[in-house]
């Protein structure tokens, strides 16, 4: 039988063990703990947040939408049908006491620092937990969830964020950021970033139709590449006049194809009309990256591009649940000569910010920090998804600084879903950040004064400065 046992977060937890380092780590981390959240990047939906609903139960709040949860769970046996992922129907007590009985398989991730952290700071919650106090714990949380400090706008206030970007498809009619502008209770701002990818995925179901879909709307009563392309931008100005910053691209590969106007539409016609080969697919979706940096050179959206993930790796899982349930796997990545043609012809562009993610860590000292060392246009995307964790930050920040310094760097991202989790992951790069600068100091190579900027910097000017927030 596991022991419950008292479990309060330590005030010094992810900072340096080594005593003196330690005491530097707690000054740089109180420069920066009272600063607001920064999020370029995420994917909490905007019509929860203008809703405002309450979150019906711990397992809505906590489990079923995180699938950094659901991923490490199902690998020890819970179906993920008991989780509610994909919004499939579940006895949410059920699934609650599911995820207490598996509370030890969280042990030594970032999901179980995260959650840990959560459960203390929305609930009070200390104590590990277990199949013995899983109806405890579920009945405490759903008695708190009634309250109105538990929706959707006062948790967000509650969590002291500043800017709160979103993932939103092309074609989304932005009601609710508009909505969220309006709110007076309200103060986050709440931005939506363009999400292409279903318009340039040329392997994924349903592609032709939505294309088509897509020059209908808003291709100005243009047909084929042209018309396509003219949708593209009007949706761009659509966002941009809703308050989008970035256009993200969730594209496979990070390669780039530069190709005239006459080629260009002789390979949308291909696609479109379905009988293209993978290669021609792979092409179609090399050159739009490249036109989507031709198109943020200018109207101005930053460029964001997180390669390298395969995704639905699992046809069974995906048939059943949908896309974002917790089997996209990653795989390793070239940028050096994938981005060469995007680079060659915009790299020094005034108007662009590039900022480059990557699961493949390897690309770290190798690819990326040379690249955004000598490109202005290019910044160093924080480590992201399976690698914004304690331990690969760190090694992020000790594979990049000594290349590119500080200023190359684009800020934290959370890219969660997980609504509830944001603070957490933010709490954990600020000290990640603050145990480093700390060993700077330590061994002489950086003062302290200078540190107490740069900690600065990094939280709260990087995101800025990247993302032209």
């Amino acid at each position: 039988m596991r022991v419950t046992r008292p479990e309060a977060p330590h005030p010094d937890r992810l900072l340096a063990a080594d005593p003196a380092t330690r005491e530097i780590a707690r000054e740089l981390l109180a420069c920066v703990e009272g600063l607001p959240i920064v999020s370029p990047h995420g994917h909490v939906n905007a019509s929860m947040i203008f809703d405002d609903e309450p979150f019906t139960s711990a397992t809505e709040l906590l489990i079923s939408h995180d699938h950094y949860v659901t991923r490490l769970l199902h690998a020890n046996g819970t179906s993920l049908e008991n989780l509610g992922v994909g919004a499939t129907p579940s006895d949410p007590r059920e699934a609650w006491r599911e995820f207490c009985e598996s509370w030890h398989v969280f042990d030594g991730t970032a999901s179980g620092t995260w959650l840990r952290l959560e459960l203390h700071r929305l609930f009070g919650i200390d104590e590990e937990p277990s199949a013995h106090n899983s109806t405890r714990l579920y009945d405490l949380i759903a008695g708190r969830l009634a309250h109105d400090d538990f929706r959707p706008r006062r948790l967000l206030a509650s969590f002291d964020i500043e800017v709160l970007a979103t993932t939103d498809d092309p074609l989304d009619d932005l009601r609710a950021h508009r909505g969220l502008r309006d709110a007076a209770d309200v103060s986050c701002r709440v931005i939506p970033t363009f999400r292409p990818d279903a318009y340039i995925d040329a392997h994924a179901e349903g592609f032709a139709s939505r294309i088509e879909r897509l020059i209908d709307e808003a291709g100005e009563g243009r047909v084929g590449y042209d018309g396509y392309l003219a949708a593209m931008r009007n949706r761009r100005d659509a966002f941009i006049a809703a308050g989008a910053v970035s256009a993200d691209h969730g594209v496979r590969t990070a390669r780039s194809l530069r190709l005239d106007a006459r080629d260009g539409a002789a390979l949308f016609e291909k696609v479109r009309r379905g009988g293209a080969s993978t290669p021609d697919r792979d092409a179609f979706e090399a050159h739009m990256l490249y036109e989507m940096a031709r198109m943020s050179v200018e109207d101005g959206l930053v460029m964001s591009v997180h390669p390298g993930s395969l995704r639905n790796h699992h046809p069974g899982t995906f048939a059943r649940f949908g896309p974002d349930t917790g089997h996209d796997i990653p795989f390793a990545v070239d940028f050096t000569t994938a981005l060469r043609p995007l680079l060659s012809d915009f790299g020094t562009e005034p108007g662009l910010h590039l900022v480059l993610f990557t699961l493949d860590e390897s690309t770290f000292s190798r690819e990326l920090a040379p690249l955004a060392g000598f490109y202005p246009s290019v910044y160093l995307g924080s480590p992201w998804w399976f690698l914004d964790a304690p331990d690969a930050l760190m090694r992020f920040r000790n594979y990049v600084t000594e290349t590119t310094g500080f200023s190359r760097y684009g800020g934290f991202v959370d890219d969660t879903r997980a609504f509830c989790s944001i603070p957490a992951r933010h709490d954990v790069a600020r000290r990640v950040e603050a145990s480093y600068l700390a060993r700077l100091v330590a061994e002489h190579r950086l003062s302290l004064a200078r540190a107490r900027e740069v900690i600065v910097d990094v939280i709260d000017q990087a995101p800025r400065r990247a993302f032209k927030l």
